[in-house]
């Protein structure tokens, strides 16, 4: 249904709707639940992506954990959504806790490889490209510098 919107359009309600949900967690103050996927091609570079609203920093592929859904669920289900492509078997490195908006943020973090090339879906998605990890993007999201750390001393 929401195809049927033409993109920029539904870019610009995108923007309206984060604006509305950052005040209501600012004045209710949820505890919110999330998942977030380091995805690595087979060149070892790390997926990021761009959205349509918020920062317009590079992140990685993150969404809220939907009731009935685990968290590795919502990795696979966000960068499906995101990137366009599917993940591999997937690791569990932990869970990054802190604050965003004023709501209680938990975002479990995994990581994965893909095999498929990545698309945008030029709607929530403006980018998605894979970068090797000494030649980020600027501007990367402080979440995925602590995410990438968290990465790292899971390597050893």
């Amino acid at each position: 249904m929401l195809r049927l919107i033409p993109a920029p359009l539904h870019r610009v309600a995108l923007r309206l709707a984060h604006a509305m949900r950052k005040r209501w967690w600012r004045w209710r103050r949820p505890e919110l639940e999330a998942a977030a996927v380091l995805a690595f091609d087979l060149a070892d570079r790390v997926l990021l992506v761009r959205l349509s609203y918020g920062s317009g920093m590079w992140t990685l592929p993150t969404g809220g954990v939907d009731r009935g859904e685990t968290p590795e669920q919502a990795a696979r289900r966000e960068l499906r959504e995101e990137a366009g492509c599917s993940a591999q078997a997937m690791r569990a490195l932990g869970v990054d806790e802190g604050m965003l908006h004023g709501a209680t943020h938990r975002v479990h973090v995994f990581a994965s490889s893909v095999r498929e090339p990545v698309a945008a879906d030029g709607r929530e998605v403006i980018e998605a490209r894979f970068f090797p990890l000494g030649a980020l993007p600027d501007p990367v999201s402080g979440a995925t510098v602590r995410r990438l750390e968290m990465w790292r001393r899971a390597q050893g």
